[in-house]
């Protein structure tokens, strides 16, 4: 399990808020140390000195005429241990390191507490008098005082990470376009030119990019042309051969047909190289339900009596597809399966909800191919049964994998458990 984000975006953020974090602890820690630390150390020292000032002049004790001017003129009051836990003495909280500050200016031994309300009250019970407790307000500190601090760090982290998002977000635009174009160009797909926008370096490999999507169309515009022009340099001596073979007296008639179906065969192969060089990029696409198209590919099969077919066909939902190409792709599987395969097969399809994809397989019951032979099925001029010394280009699943990739779906090949090879494609479908 990766703990650490694997995108520009999440490191840049992961990075910008160690960072924040970071500043945040060390202005934390000077803010304390340089400023609430000093402030406290003077109360603590002014607070010492009232409380000596109080014992100096006797004002704690009851007989003291000027004990209640005192009282009045600054908040003070004096209490007993009872009357100070009626006053809220037992809410108050201890704190340490003000006892032992003030502790140290009296003397002896002081025990100090803060009470915070409306008004911060500081409880002393001195070391001069262990039964007395004195109630010291302290003027103009208050909760909200401290309010200022938090909200400038506060600002400071919601700005530090919205800059960093703007910047992130700003980086990856065009990374994000570049990406997307890529898949369209593996996919045989030709995208309009990007916009060079982002930093240098940004611009620099779109721009590449761009030259290189431009030479990638010249070279497969180049390719169809060439394979065209071959096609048409082909047929043109193959018709002549076929008129020729026409001419042939009857009793030849056995000669005839086997050149017949030499040009036929010639005439298969030329169809495929063009195919494979073309890729029906030009088809649109169309809302198809791939359980009709097996059905329309089994009705035709089924009138062959030497093939037994089966379906498992669970519903499934339309998808956006080039209807010729799929169609294409479903007769290879099947054709691949009865003639390498077995003369009885298996068609299922179903639906993998979780990653929104439809998946098909074409089971056969034969001996199946080793699985190291397996990813070169479809490589252009392989054959998947060499043994058999088969006609044809090889050409089938290198161009089935070609129209299945172009709509975003991936092949599958495997070898089943129970014996035989299940080959399939899976697309994914949106809802």
């Amino acid at each position: 399990m990766r703990l650490l984000p694997q995108s520009a975006f999440g490191q840049t953020v992961v990075l910008i808020g160690g960072l924040l974090l970071i500043n945040q602890i060390v202005t934390y820690l000077s803010v304390t140390y340089y400023f609430i630390r000093p402030s406290y150390q003077q109360i603590n020292t002014l607070v010492a000195a009232q409380v000596d000032t109080i014992f100096l002049q006797k004002l704690h004790r009851q007989d003291n005429p000027n004990r209640q001017a005192f009282e009045t003129l600054t908040g003070t009051h004096f209490h007993s241990q009872q009357s100070a836990l009626d006053a809220g003495l037992g809410s108050a909280t201890y704190y340490q390191f003000m006892s032992e500050q003030i502790s140290d200016q009296l003397g002896g031994q002081a025990d100090v507490r803060v009470a915070m309300g409306s008004q911060y009250l500081i409880w002393i019970n001195p070391p001069q008098q262990r039964d007395l407790w004195i109630s010291i307000p302290m003027q103009g500190i208050e909760d909200t005082h401290l309010s200022p601090l938090t909200i400038y760090l506060f600002v400071i982290s919601i700005l530090s990470v919205a800059g960093g998002w703007i910047f992130v977000r700003r980086l990856n635009r065009p990374l994000q376009a570049l990406q997307k174009a890529a898949r369209q160009v593996g996919k045989g797909q030709f995208p309009d030119p990007l916009a060079l926008e982002g930093s240098t370096e940004m611009i620099a490999v779109t721009e590449a990019f761009n030259k290189m999507s431009k030479g990638i169309r010249q070279l497969e515009s180049d390719r169809t042309l060439m394979t065209a022009g071959i096609s048409h340099d082909l047929r043109t001596p193959l018709t002549r051969i076929r008129l020729a073979s026409e001419m042939l007296p009857d009793e030849q008639d056995w000669i005839k047909d086997g050149i017949e179906q030499d040009i036929e065969d010639m005439n298969g192969i030329i169809d495929q190289f063009i195919d494979y060089a073309r890729q029906d990029q030009q088809e649109a696409t169309a809302d198809v339900d791939v359980n009709d198209l097996i059905r329309s590919l089994y009705q035709v099969r089924e009138l062959q009596e030497h093939y037994q077919i089966t379906l498992a066909l669970s519903p499934l939902p339309s998808v956006k597809l080039r209807l010729v190409g799929i169609k294409r792709v479903l007769d290879n599987l099947i054709e691949n399966a009865l003639r390498y395969g077995s003369s009885h097969i298996n068609i299922s399809t179903h639906v993998d909800t979780q990653h929104r994809t439809i998946i098909c397989y074409v089971r056969d019951y034969g001996k199946g191919i080793p699985e190291a032979q397996i990813p070169s099925l479809f490589a252009p001029f392989a054959q998947g049964d060499k043994a058999r010394g088969t006609v044809g280009s090889g050409l089938g699943l290198a161009i089935a994998k070609r129209i299945v990739e172009s709509h975003g779906g991936e092949m599958l090949f495997s070898n089943h458990p129970e014996g035989g090879l299940q080959a399939g494609f899976k697309l994914p479908y949106t809802e």
